[in-house]
């Protein structure tokens, strides 16, 4: 009897050390690329496992059959994933929906829809993962998109369609929508408009969808081309990415309203056009970060005043690579992952969250044009 209860006794303490040891490793994050595929269907949308205590990486899947998944959004319930596919083609170009299966990363197609212009450039989700917000640059151009309970996507519900130019010839002839995102309260969408220089800016409710406020959209520096920008989490800075200027743009934000305040170049050298890409704020809020295409192929570091919203810049890493057009910030803070899509690898940096610098600890090589990097991270339950 005595030794049952012993038996018994040593099960139950076992199950607790491994419930209270185990618990602290039910976080599962995973990394999605998305990529040119030269126009072709081909292996589109990488997945990744990622290891947030050693920031190491391992393929799970590779998504095939698709056509130029070239930027990939999550929404904020984490069931599903959404592509830009048949971009940067003659034709009009789709918005593709699928399911992450949480317990493995993999992800499972449901349906595409038509955007009703050429290059979908960009996808945001509403906070209450509700709408799909599609940036179309060819045709300058915003689709929204409304989301079945399954997370697949009704047909067009809005089309906004922009016209307007600015000063750089050739890039900036007509306008280009770049990007569109919600404000961190959901109530209002901003959409760079690299061609024209301009941020528009829409309202958006759940009933009425979005609603183009012109008396809310501003100008930004002739020849600036905005492409992308980020709101602060929890401050009311907001940070746009210039990608002709290769500058940072730093604005106050209020219920819609922008107010720019200062402009701080990204690029340790100066070209006549730059080539500016990403932007993304560490989760903290402290620092910002930018990646610099062309010759200088670099990632830009910043701190954030906390109060001021002001920009100091710390200094510049080599992204390792050709191009960096997209790069994450893992959910801890401890990792930046960068995609270099001409040189066609992965960076892993280290992230220090006292002064912000990056330093290399892995690399990728092999992945086909990647352009697009989305991260989220989910209990194991």
């Amino acid at each position: 009897m005595k030794s049952m209860k012993t038996q018994f006794f040593l099960t139950l303490i076992f199950s607790m050390i491994s419930y209270f040891v185990l618990g602290q490793e039910k976080v599962k994050t995973y990394l999605y690329v998305g990529s040119y595929t030269g126009g072709q269907p081909s292996e589109g949308i990488y997945v990744y496992d990622f290891d947030t205590e050693t920031g190491r990486l391992t393929e799970i899947e590779r998504k095939d059959k698709l056509v130029n998944p070239s930027f990939l959004c999550i929404s904020p319930n984490g069931q599903f994933l959404y592509a830009c596919t048949e971009s940067k083609l003659p034709q009009h170009g789709n918005v593709s929906s699928f399911r992450i299966d949480r317990s493995t990363g993999k992800i499972s197609f449901l349906n595409k829809q038509t955007t009703k212009a050429r290059n979908p450039a960009h996808l945001s989700v509403s906070p209450n993962s509700k709408h799909v917000v599609a940036s179309n640059y060819t045709e300058a151009s915003v689709s929204t998109f409304e989301c079945a309970a399954d997370g697949s996507l009704q047909p067009i519900a809005q089309f906004f369609e922009f016209e307007g130019s600015s000063s750089v010839k050739g890039r900036q002839d007509k306008a280009h929508l770049h990007s569109s995102f919600f404000s961190n309260d959901g109530k209002f969408v901003v959409s760079p408009d690299l061609g024209s220089d301009k941020l528009r800016v829409f309202s958006y409710t759940e009933d009425e969808l979005l609603v183009a406020r012109e008396d809310l959209t501003i100008s930004t520096k002739e020849g600036s081309g905005p492409r992308h920008l980020v709101f602060h989490p929890n401050q009311p800075f907001v940070y746009s990415i210039e990608e002709l200027s290769g500058s940072v743009a730093y604005y106050q934000y209020k219920n819609g309203k922008l107010k720019w305040k200062q402009s701080y170049p990204s690029y340790e050298r100066e070209y006549e056009i730059y080539a500016s890409a990403d932007i993304h704020i560490s989760p903290d809020g402290k620092f910002l970060y930018a990646s610099n295409r062309k010759s200088e192929n670099s990632i830009s570091i910043f701190k954030i005043h906390p109060k001021k919203g002001s920009l100091s810049l710390i200094g510049h890493s080599s992204t390792f690579g050709e191009i960096p057009r997209s790069f994450v910030i893992d959910p801890t803070g401890d990792f930046l992952i960068v995609a270099n899509k001409i040189s066609n690898n992965l960076v892993v940096f280290k992230r220090d969250q006292n002064t912000g610098l990056l330093s290399k600890i892995d690399e990728i090589k092999g992945i086909g044009s990647p352009s697009s990097l989305k991260m989220i991270s989910y209990d194991k339950q």
